[in-house]
């Protein structure tokens, strides 16, 4: 038999242990809530270890690529050149974003930026829902894929075949579209030298390269619905177009939401490449926005600070309108991300 001293002995370095525990829990802060959850986790990682190897690229990317570069964004609070590198460049505080905000191009770009963002969301977005709809309640099945695959096809064109094949569409000497008004008895229009002209190009181009391939999300979201839904509204003599408004449309109710949320977070966020392929110095009125300016100031004029002001400016806006849109549709409907 073990002696009382032996006991006690062991009592004591018990308790001693146990007290360190509680110590190092209290300093790492860790709730039993917290604790069981890393457990599960653990559990996890050892069960599914081939999931999260396959998670683990992407992961790496977007540290490297995504995380890691953000360091950089402190060049918009600097002088930098090149040969001193970030930290050995002057702190100049706000000083670019100020030289921004006073200079000529500012309201201009701001503006043609938030024009032709709103006119795009208002135009692209309600397309694919309209399509989707219409494409479920197709019954010709051949029919239906053939109109699926002539929409989606846009979407792989490249950004420079599409505005090269505008460009010669609408040429004002050898462009169907002007040939067409000559025919009719109209004057023909230099259309990529007309400033009016240039968000209706790139916004009905926007509309015909992408209604087809994000149609695809809200045909899934359809294929979710209960089809007793519509058996029992066509029992009770529901027409397509009610079945549409009174099953459909609130069937995919939260996806829209969830996608004009993602859309308004992307709202001042034009890509430069389409825009810059279509700029003229005749329709730079309307088509100089802000990716195009800082591309043009950055990249062209070497004005790295500058440019990443402007840049970190709109991505600031970008994620103020996100937050904003998400907080009112969580209170509006049940449907947020997060």
């Amino acid at each position: 038999m073990k002696s009382f001293s032996q006991i006690k002995g062991r009592s004591a370095e018990y308790a001693r242990n146990r007290i360190k525990l509680l110590l190092v829990s209290e300093r790492i802060d860790c709730s039993p809530q917290m604790i069981n959850m890393l457990k599960k986790l653990r559990f996890s990682m050892v069960r599914h270890w081939q999931l999260y190897l396959l998670l683990l690229p992407t992961l790496v990317f977007f540290v490297m690529f995504k995380y890691i570069p953000m360091l950089g964004v402190q060049i918009a609070f600097r002088d930098y050149w090149a040969s001193k590198g970030i930290w050995g460049s002057n702190w100049v505080g706000l000083k670019h974003f100020s030289r921004f905000f006073s200079s000529y191009a500012s309201e201009n770009v701001i503006r043609n930026t938030i024009i032709l963002s709103v006119y795009q969301l208002l135009l692209t977005f309600p397309f694919p829902i309209i399509l989707a709809l219409m494409l479920n309640n197709v019954t010709n099945t051949r029919y239906k894929k053939i109109v699926q695959t002539v929409t989606y096809m846009p979407h792989f064109i490249s950004t420079v075949v599409l505005v090269s094949t505008m460009m010669i569409m609408f040429s004002p000497s050898v462009g169907i579209v002007n040939h067409l008004l000559k025919r009719f008895g109209f004057d023909e229009i230099y259309f990529f030298g007309d400033a009016a002209w240039f968000r209706h190009l790139y916004v009905i181009s926007a509309v015909w390269q992408t209604t087809g391939w994000n149609s695809i999300i809200y045909l899934a979201a359809l294929t979710s619905i209960d089809p007793s839904l519509h058996e029992a509204a066509m029992i009770d003599g529901a027409t397509k177009l009610q079945r549409v408004r009174h099953i459909d449309l609130p069937g995919i109710a939260p996806t829209i939401v969830v996608m004009l949320i993602l859309a308004s977070g992307n709202l001042m966020s034009i890509g430069h490449e389409k825009v810059y392929l279509m700029q003229t110095s005749l329709n730079l009125d309307t088509s100089e926005i802000i990716s195009t300016y800082v591309y043009k100031i950055g990249l062209l004029n070497n004005q790295f600070s500058y440019s990443t002001a402007i840049n970190l400016f709109n991505s600031v806006i970008n994620a103020v309108i996100l937050v904003s849109v998400n907080s009112l549709s969580r209170k509006i409907s049940d449907s947020s991300l997060w």
